[in-house]
């Protein structure tokens, strides 16, 4: 409380400067280390002692000036990112080509030019790289189904008990693979099974989520299409053309792994903007590396 009879001068130049020091500490940097906090205190789960998801370069308690959300930290898109002023990367996918981010194979060499350029590249801009993988997975619901979903304009379609799971109006196969194609803007597309099957319930499981998950989600009763990023031919493409020759009606759509779950890491710009505020944050699209000749 400021006191009253203190004399004018007195009473002007304490409150300039108790202006001043809160002035201050609102202008305190916000450190990359402070931004992770905030995301660790609103998933609304408990956060795992074993996970992926925790710095993966630079230093955690550098200023942030800005924030790119990407679904892989590829070098084209820390360039992007660099170029634009944002020195914390949040990324769902692996930044140094390993689920651990630990290329042993790749270390093992003398110096791979490779992985050694896109550290150096790193360092070199100051960045700060973080995962945003299994917790944004496991939240009350999955960030990147929820992405999908509102991508796709499917959340009235959404089965409410599973959210992996959508009864779509009744189309054929070529049909959804189209629709699919233009509205997440993918260049290259595979298709298992006969384009003219009738099909109004579908699975979408994106990521690289391995043949166990995609199995099941086939298993279901009526649903008819799998909708997946990256599985293993010799696995899930095998099994789904081994449906198809046996007469089932069973398909599979491979989105290839960056568009199936690109439009997650959009909705957690979203997301992560109710908590921060204090730095610009946007959204780095990861681009298809995929093409086809003649195309």
């Amino acid at each position: 409380m400021i006191n009253k009879r203190l004399p004018g001068s007195a009473l002007f130049l304490l409150t300039v400067s108790l202006a001043a020091n809160s002035a201050a500490a609102q202008a305190k940097p916000l450190t990359a280390r402070e931004v992770i906090a905030r995301i660790q205190e609103h998933v609304g789960i408990p956060w795992m002692q074993q996970t992926v998801d925790t710095f993966k370069a630079g230093n955690p308690d550098a200023e942030v000036k800005g924030i790119a959300v990407t679904m892989m930290a590829t070098l084209d898109v820390l360039q992007r990112a660099a170029a634009a002023g944002q020195n914390l990367i949040i990324t769902h996918e692996p930044t140094f080509f390993n689920h651990q981010d630990k290329p042993d194979d790749l270390d093992q060499k003398d110096n791979d030019p490779v992985l050694a350029a896109k550290r150096a590249f790193i360092a070199e801009h100051g960045l700060v790289i973080w995962r945003f993988h299994d917790h944004w997975h496991r939240m009350k619901q999955d960030g990147i189904e929820l992405g999908m979903a509102h991508a796709l304009g499917w959340e009235k379609f959404q089965d409410s008990s599973n959210q992996y799971l959508f009864a779509i109006p009744e189309t054929d196969l070529e049909h959804l693979a189209g629709d699919l194609k233009s509205r997440l803007k993918i260049r290259v597309m595979r298709v298992v099974g006969d384009p003219k099957l009738k099909v109004n319930k579908v699975a979408l499981v994106p990521g690289a989520s391995g043949f166990a998950k995609e199995a099941r989600a086939l298993e279901i009763s009526d649903v008819q299409v799998l909708i997946t990023g990256e599985p293993r031919e010799w696995e899930t493409v095998e099994y789904v053309a081994d449906a198809v020759t046996e007469g089932k009606p069973t398909a599979l759509i491979i989105l290839g792994h960056i568009p199936s779950e690109q439009a997650g890491m959009e909705e957690c710009v979203r997301w992560l903007k109710t908590s921060v505020s204090e730095v610009p944050i946007e959204f780095v699209p990861a681009r298809e590396p995929f093409w086809t000749p003649g195309k």
